[in-house]
């Protein structure tokens, strides 16, 4: 198998207004195309660990490893590079700019990493769009669509750029159960026929239950 993302003695410390060690000594490794969910309490320091994964957070002890290269120590152009290059992201809340078409959304991460010309990337959008199915909703303004639409035009935006990696933080957490099952489907698909690794915060247990792997935290540990 080959380790897309590897945590090695992860240590997070939050020093006000008490120094607090809120994770401690995380290791794992998410193999490529394989489904991992993060469950725990809330608290626990789940959000926390997935942060630093995102390599948005630096303020940490241990070494975080992506696609081979150690990302721990890089700087920070190099590490917004890495993100937006190698890592697609799917949130609770879809971020989406609602005055913008479904379309221009899609295209934002890959215009700010301008390594394709803007034809290049309405014909990749356009192609991502028609895997998730809602390739007809490309000129509608994103505030003119449904929820469950809106988390779809999310992951689209989130594969723009071919990561090796999509992380989630609860990206059913905004769903009903039905819109809920879509994403897990959605996720799945690309998991299996395309072979992308997929590392999810969820409170769904359903959800989580379906993945090929959980990993159970509990007062900043991995516990199971």
């Amino acid at each position: 198998m080959e380790t897309i993302l590897e945590a090695k003695n992860i240590d997070k410390y939050f020093i006000k207004p008490v120094r607090f060690q809120v994770l401690k000594n995380i290791s794992f490794k998410v193999e490529r195309g394989e489904f991992v969910s993060i469950m725990g309490k809330s608290g626990c320091g789940k959000s926390t660990l997935l942060y630093i994964l995102s390599t948005m957070d630096t303020g940490y002890e241990g070494e975080l490893i992506l696609n081979g290269e150690l990302i721990t120590g890089q700087d920070r152009d190099k590490l917004s590079y890495i993100r937006n290059r190698h890592i697609g992201f799917v949130f609770q809340f879809h971020y989406l700019l609602p005055e913008f078409s479904v379309l221009e959304n899609v295209m934002l991460p890959a215009k700010k990493l301008a390594e394709k010309s803007i034809s290049e990337i309405e014909k990749d959008a356009m192609e991502k769009l028609r895997i998730l199915g809602i390739e007809h909703l490309a000129k509608k303004k994103a505030s003119m669509i449904s929820g469950g639409e809106k988390q779809r035009v999310s992951i689209a935006r989130a594969l723009i750029n071919n990561p090796i990696i999509i992380m989630g933080d609860e990206p059913t957490g905004n769903l009903d159960s039905t819109n809920a099952e879509n994403v897990y489907n959605i996720f799945k698909k690309l998991s299996e026929e395309q072979g992308l690794s997929l590392l999810i915060v969820t409170h769904d247990k359903d959800f989580a239950d379906k993945t090929d792997r959980i990993i159970e935290m509990g007062d900043g540990e991995i516990v199971g």
